[in-house]
């Protein structure tokens, strides 16, 4: 009986020894595990992007019909925000010293649909547009997304013909992108998409125009100025069966151009002929992944108090749509003192 409690005692003293050295050796192993990799440290991982507000209200003067205000979709706001950047808004009527001011804090710049193509709005635009390649020219990456209108006054600006545009019957019209035949996609606003979702770009509805003016392949190739600087990707063919070119990569600058919509897919409501569905969802969140990815190569850094006193989260979204305004929601601008002095 003595020999038989004295077997069960060591064997289970035995038993708890064997369990508390391999706990042990458990926990240890535990604390050599590789750490996370550190962020690759040439880049920028809180990147901001500038959007260039427009003239008007968004409504058509219902919601402020002032001759000096203006506005930004509130999509393209959620647009940059959802692929993880913060927003600046470079009011177009602000003095040229806060503009520029404005653009030391950012790490890229979207120019935004609409419909104004001369003025003020043009000037500053066009002076921008020669900032953003003033600033990688000296070495800073610095990307431009033009949407749209912003593509036309781009087509304008680089040509130095202001009758260059042709019309088209795009407006509020879903339709496909046709890619250029052997185009080479990497390095581009479509390198990252799944090649399943290119294929269905070019057989689907998947990307929303609005515009009624664009340009040719014919015309841009045509014009030395332009085919220099941009190599088209795809085209689109409007109501009326003519092509114009939908999509165009700058071909020694971070500017990508689009005559499409990549931000209504997943913000705006307005019209029925938007794409909702899961691959043009897909389209938006790639287009908005690429470009701010192209931002955070930005090294701009600047001093957080002055990019707090200066971001979007400083004003308040309209409620455009309920106005019956052409989009969901809008941000709008009063000349007004600077938030800061920058």
């Amino acid at each position: 009986m003595g020999t038989y409690f004295w077997i069960s005692f060591f064997t289970i003293l035995i038993q708890l020894m064997t369990a508390t050295v391999k706990s042990q050796q458990l926990i240890e192993s535990q604390l050599n595990l590789p750490s996370c990799p550190g962020p690759d440290p040439t880049l920028n991982y809180r990147p901001v992007i500038g959007i260039v507000s427009h003239p008007g209200d968004g409504a058509s003067g219902r919601l402020n019909n002032g001759t000096d205000v203006s506005y930004i979709a509130a999509s393209y706001v959620k647009f940059a925000e959802m692929a993880g950047a913060r927003v600046i808004p470079l009011i177009y009527t602000e003095p040229p010293e806060i503009l520029n001011q404005k653009l030391n804090l950012v790490n890229g710049v979207i120019f935004t649909g609409g419909r104004v193509k001369d003025g003020l709005y043009f000037e500053v635009v066009k002076g921008i547009f020669q900032k953003v390649l003033e600033k990688n020219d000296a070495g800073e990456h610095f990307p431009l997304l033009a949407i749209c209108l912003g593509f036309e006054l781009l087509t304008m600006i680089i040509s130095k013909d202001n009758n260059i545009l042709e019309e088209f019957s795009a407006a509020n019209q879903a339709s496909t992108v046709q890619f250029v035949e052997n185009v080479k996609l990497e390095r581009t606003v479509f390198g990252r998409f799944p090649s399943v979702l290119i294929k269905k770009m070019s057989t689907d509805c998947l990307v929303m125009q609005n515009h009624h003016f664009g340009i040719s392949p014919e015309r841009l190739q045509a014009n030395k100025d332009l085919c220099s600087f941009f190599r088209i990707l795809t085209t689109s063919t409007d109501k009326k069966n003519k092509v114009y070119v939908s999509t165009a990569q700058a071909r020694r600058y971070p500017v990508t151009a689009v005559q499409w919509h990549p931000e209504k897919n997943v913000f705006e409501w307005r019209s029925s002929q938007i794409p909702h569905t899961e691959d043009a969802i897909q389209v938006t969140q790639h287009v908005a992944n690429y470009f701010v990815s192209e931002a955070r190569k930005s090294s701009n850094k600047p001093a957080p108090s002055k990019l707090l006193d200066n971001l979007i989260y400083n004003y308040s979204p309209s409620f455009a749509g309920k106005a019956g305004g052409s989009f969901d929601e809008v941000y709008l601008f009063s000349p007004r003192p600077a938030l800061s002095s920058l």
